[in-house]
């Protein structure tokens, strides 16, 4: 059974036509247009959700529900129609809409009766009006696909009244009114239907619609005879325009999931650039480390640059250029040649004054400056030396930590310090012997602090 889709020509060729010329717009950029972007659960007061149309088209009995031999006249006569609408989206998927609908029908070639003949050559029925109230499902504003949906199709389903004025024509060609006396009939109907909107513009789109009318009654077509209720198609074109301020997006063809995301991407920008402000913010303060770290680092190379190689800084070198393998003092000088003091006899008092001198001797951290509390074991060692003319020999040593260089200087340093007290307390700088051994000669491990205490240290030689 061949079906007639004639009176859905329109609709068909229109989306073929434009299936092509207004695609989805994919998300071929991540900047934000101001017309693209609607907060999340804003509300309605962002969208336009009213909206009228305007639409034109082609009225006829026959439907795609069924073939033309089943019609009270085989031979529908597509007829022009027009109608228009007034909506209201309530959500983004579902509308409510007052629609108008008004035009022509005609056919001819009546079903024949009993003895096989037709009772009407033609009819002609003039809707005067239709009006109804129906439901708009949108069912493709939500898109996983693509940012702007082009494309919405929807579903309608509503219930009305109409006003039509049939007029039949009967075999002898005398054409009469349906109903004499005032031909104006008034039924309740149901219009179904479906098309596509092509958004063509901001709150402006092109729509391809057909919709089934299903009347009450069986005399739309003046044939009263027919036992089943009439229907009547109507496909058509238009154009609807969304109402509002033209800066608010349609409700209708807003595509919640492109909001969505377009929100992620404006806030994952907004920490982006937050955490490129901060990582500026670093390398500002990073350079200013580094500016800091390099005027140390001259400060460091002045204070510990040692031309001759006396093992005492420049800065603090008061005889430079010494010759190279001479013993010299504290300030760069060198030593004048020791004489060992025949026949010296050390007593246990001697050595108990060195013992406590050594267990008594404390530093400040990290320097080469004697602390007060050694200053009393330190004065009774300087009057054992200046009365018995002992020699001294002064060995510092540190712990593993920091770098090699630093160290040998740190114990050189100490063991110069203690020397210096001496001479200040009256003892004979040629004398005593200084030198420093950096880490060398542990005497317990550096892996702990008491240990490392224990290696920090100044041995004392009295000969």
């Amino acid at each position: 059974m061949k079906l007639n889709f004639k009176n859905a020509s329109l609709l068909l060729t229109g989306v073929f036509i434009c299936g092509n010329l207004f695609a989805q717009s994919a998300d071929t950029t991540t900047t934000f247009r101001k017309h693209d972007y609607v907060r999340p659960f804003s509300g309605d007061e962002v969208f336009r959700t009213w909206s009228i149309g305007f639409d034109a088209g082609v009225m006829s009995i026959n439907t795609i529900l069924q073939t033309n031999n089943k019609l009270d006249f085989t031979s529908p006569s597509p007829q022009a129609g027009y109608g228009g609408f007034i909506k209201k989206q309530l959500f983004p998927s579902f509308g409510i809409q007052a629609d108008f609908l008004a035009g022509k029908l005609g056919g001819s070639n009546s079903q024949p009766d009993a003895q096989g003949v037709s009772r009407y050559k033609s009819f002609s029925t003039k809707i005067n009006y239709a009006g109804s109230l129906s439901m708009n499902f949108t069912l493709a504003n939500i898109n996983w696909h693509y940012v702007n949906s082009g494309l919405q199709i929807y579903l309608i389903g509503g219930a009305g009244v109409m006003n039509y004025s049939p007029v039949i024509t009967l075999p002898s060609g005398v054409a009469q009114p349906f109903k004499s006396g005032g031909n104006t009939l008034n039924e309740m109907y149901v219009p179904v239907g479906a098309g596509i909107k092509i958004n063509v513009a901001r709150g402006v789109n092109i729509e391809f619609g057909y919709q089934v009318n299903f009347v009450y009654s069986s005399n739309v077509d003046g044939d009263s005879h027919a036992t089943a209720n009439n229907k009547f198609s109507y496909g058509h074109f238009g154009l609807e325009f969304a109402l509002g301020k033209r800066s608010k997006p349609q409700l209708a063809a807003n595509n919640p999931v492109s909001s969505m995301r377009l929100e992620y991407l404006r806030q994952n920008q907004s920490l982006k650039n937050d955490l490129q402000a901060q990582i500026d913010s670093e390398k500002i303060k990073n350079d200013d480390v580094q500016k800091q770290l390099a005027t140390a680092n001259a400060t460091l190379a002045k204070l510990t640059t040692d031309s001759d190689g006396d093992g005492v800084p420049d800065y603090f070198d008061k005889c430079p250029n010494t010759p190279a393998g001479t013993k010299v003092d504290a300030f760069g000088c060198p030593l004048p040649v020791i004489k060992p003091v025949e026949n010296a006899i050390i007593t246990e008092d001697d050595k108990k004054v060195v013992t406590d001198a050594i267990q008594n001797l404390q530093f400040d951290s990290g320097a080469a400056v004697i602390s007060d509390v050694s200053y009393q074991s330190l004065e009774k060692l300087a009057k054992l030396i200046v009365s018995k003319k002992y020699h001294l020999k002064l060995a510092g040593y540190t712990d593993a930590t920091g770098s090699a260089a630093l160290n040998l200087k740190l114990s050189k340093g100490r063991a110069e310090a203690i020397k210096m007290f001496l001479v200040s307390r009256g003892a004979d700088p040629a004398l005593i012997q200084t030198d420093g051994f950096g880490k060398a000669n542990p005497i317990a491990s550096n892996k702990t602090a008491a240990g490392r205490k224990l290696n920090r240290r100044v041995e004392f030689t009295l000969f």
